[in-house]
């Protein structure tokens, strides 16, 4: 006997090979958001990659973050490493800089974490991608100073 739960999945991955861009964004969503995520890792990199539609690529990536774990950042993070097209590219990391994650100091904070655990992530190009991330980040002391610390530099 199947249950709900083996069904959804099921459905989701027939849904990611749809023509169909908008039902290929909504198996994107449904399969990101799945407890069996390492089950289904291939699907979601595929959809990551999309050759089709960056619609697909943006809601996948997008669902990914809000995981908030290890494992939806590591597959955004392996399919920026393999994006083998520019605007595939541009939409995953769009999904990473616009994650809103990134705005409080708590979320701030747990991303740079899983960021720390993926820098020494077995695949290499998560593990470039995490140092990257990493490495461009500003510490906490220097974004938190008042705007106006910097020298006025149009005055005469």
């Amino acid at each position: 006997m199947t249950t709900s739960d083996d069904q959804e999945p099921a459905a989701a991955l027939r849904d990611a090979d749809s023509p169909s861009w908008a039902v290929r964004a909504d198996a994107g969503r449904r399969l990101a958001a799945s407890e069996r995520i390492g089950e289904v890792t291939d699907v979601l990199h595929r959809l990551l990659l999309d050759t089709h539609d960056t619609a697909v690529t943006q809601q996948t990536a997008e669902a990914l973050l809000e995981r908030r774990d290890t494992a939806g950042l590591r597959c955004v993070l392996l399919a920026v490493s393999r994006a083998a097209e520019t605007w595939t590219a541009d939409e995953i990391w769009a999904a990473l800089d616009c994650n809103p994650d990134w705005m409080t100091t708590e979320g701030a904070d747990g991303l740079i974490a899983r960021l720390h655990a993926l820098a020494v992530d077995e695949d290499e190009g998560v593990r470039d991608e995490a140092q990257g991330i990493l490495a461009g980040l500003r510490p906490r002391e220097q974004w938190a100073r008042e705007p106006d610390t910097e020298p006025d530099t149009d005055t005469p």
